[in-house]
């Protein structure tokens, strides 16, 4: 794992990927790697003019790239729907939940839900379980990889108040769904274990990588100072996306990636080659997993198609 670079990602021909987010950040540089090593890749993006613009830059720096846009809005469980139905994929090889956004004013989304929770998590969650039958048609090597954040230590979910009504709190809330992301990938890791299935689960966080992530909260609340202070700290601070979808990278493709394995920078959770993480105990919780599980498809309406063992 030392030193591992995206020159080291093996060959990926014949296998269909999945990115959610794909027209920027990370989304972009894990999509377009893939590509670059064989893999046929479906861009899940929210913004199809975005989406397009990543498309055509995707085939110009990877001649020959079998990829496809698709419009997909984690924050509509219709748009969800609709993905899920359309995709014209058999099978799917991977999963990459990445698509997020971060520390944004109270919103709700189309269903209701405090924005970062339904967008980080429950519309992957959704997704991923109306893909599954097809995750699970790819049989060995197939892997959903979900992206979480160091900063899920800002706290654990709530089930007494899962859409954060009492008192809102930006970064408090991004936290929190980012301890889902990992207590998702926990359960769904156990489930196809018991299961006796041969996909894999697994986590990754990008450190502190320059995307757009960190300046849309203050963009869209007109603050151009926190904009502006947030676009300097990119540039000074942060390390590249291309640096930072390494660890989503190696989840997706190393031979030695395990079950609930979470990957990130190894200085400091924030920048250099990947490695395993540290995370907070409460994302290995069983029964907080379990219970979230429960939740999340009672809110979403997604049934996950095969019983677990447990």
């Amino acid at each position: 794992m030392n030193g591992w670079t995206a020159h080291d990602i093996p060959d990926q021909s014949g296998r269909t990927a999945v990115v959610t987010g794909a027209n920027s950040g990370i989304g972009y540089v894990t999509a377009r790697e893939l590509a670059r090593r064989g893999a046929r890749v479906v861009l899940a993006c929210r913004d199809e003019t975005r989406g397009r613009a990543a498309e055509e830059l995707l085939r110009t720096q990877v001649p020959g790239a079998e990829v496809e846009l698709a419009r997909l809005d984690l924050a509509d469980l219709s748009s969800v729907r609709t993905f899920a139905t359309e995709l014209k994929a058999d099978r799917i090889d991977l999963l990459v939940n990445n698509a997020g956004v971060m520390a944004l004013p109270q919103l709700r989304t189309v269903d209701g839900f405090e924005m970062q929770l339904g967008t980080n998590h429950l519309g992957h969650f959704a997704l991923t379980g109306l893909l599954m039958p097809r995750i699970r048609e790819a049989g060995d090597g197939a892997r959903v990889i979900s992206v979480s954040s160091g900063l899920h230590y800002l706290g654990t979910v709530d089930p007494r108040d899962l859409n954060m009504e009492h008192r809102y709190r930006r970064w408090i809330a991004y936290g929190r769904s980012k301890s889902a992301n990992l207590l998702f990938i926990h359960e769904l890791a156990r489930r196809l274990a018991a299961d006796g299935s041969p996909v894999v689960a697994a986590a990754a966080h990008p450190g502190y990588a320059a995307t757009n992530l960190q300046t849309a909260g203050a963009r869209m609340e007109e603050r151009p100072v926190a904009e502006r202070l947030a676009e300097l700290a990119n540039r000074l601070v942060a390390q590249s996306a291309e640096d930072g979808a390494l660890p989503t990278l190696y989840a997706a493709t190393a031979p030695d990636v395990r079950q609930d394995d979470f990957f990130g920078p190894r200085v400091q959770l924030w920048r250099g080659a990947p490695q395993r993480s540290v995370r907070a105990a409460w994302t290995r919780d069983d029964r907080a997993s379990a219970g979230l599980w429960r939740v999340s498809e009672r809110l979403t309406g997604v049934t996950y198609a095969w019983p677990p063992r447990v």
